[in-house]
């Protein structure tokens, strides 16, 4: 799930902190590195990576992404964030077709330390849980991810009533899983850098 990095539009409350041009230049960075660890992870053939945009149109969108060398993108359209992860995963099911759902693994561009190995450490939780889910250091989740047999039942349970960009997002989402008893296993939290606090956490 990715932004398009234009100036003055992109981590609007880090660039209240250290300006608009190096709030930037930081998203561009960790984008960079995003893509980066998402092709490492195509290479290795540990999972098929598809980037959903918004703030541009088609063809800006088609251009970017041969710059980038993706070769899978979509839109994430209108709503909230909530809303966007329900019609990817809409979008998936509808392409793979009835038989061939596959677990799907949400990850953002704000972690500088993302990992290959936590795609690879996500997948292997995912054998055995329905839900897995990396806390931010913000009360959200830098990851969120669901197994086959949980999409197949069309289960958007973690999505209801969420009031999104608050402290409270990963705990509404456990306590909306919890409601079915859905399986769920966690990863190590990470700090999203949303504002010039997050960089001050990383030391």
């Amino acid at each position: 799930m990715v932004k398009w990095p234009r100036f003055g539009s992109c981590k609007t409350r880090l660039s209240k902190d250290i300006g608009k041009k190096n709030a930037l230049k930081i998203q561009n960075k960790m984008l960079s590195h995003t893509l980066s660890v998402s092709k490492n992870v195509k290479e290795r053939k540990i999972a098929e990576v598809r980037m959903a945009i918004t703030g541009m149109g088609f063809n800006s969108s088609r251009r970017w992404c041969k710059d980038l060398g993706i070769n899978n993108f979509c839109f994430q359209g209108e709503g909230c964030l909530g809303e966007k992860m329900k019609r990817q995963i809409y979008k998936s099911q509808r392409i793979l077709g009835t038989y061939q759902k596959k677990n799907i693994i949400f990850i953002g561009t704000d972690l500088p330390n993302l990992c290959h190995l936590d795609i690879v450490k996500t997948i292997s939780k995912l054998e055995n849980k329905d839900v897995v889910i990396g806390p931010s250091n913000d009360g959200g989740y830098w990851l969120i991810a669901f197994s086959q047999r949980f999409i197949s039942n069309n289960n958007y349970l973690p999505f209801i009533n969420i009031k999104w960009s608050s402290n409270v997002v990963l705990k509404r989402t456990i306590d909306n899983l919890n409601q079915q008893e859905i399986n769920i296993d966690f990863l190590n939290t990470k700090i999203d850098i949303d504002t010039i606090h997050d960089i001050d956490k990383r030391g």
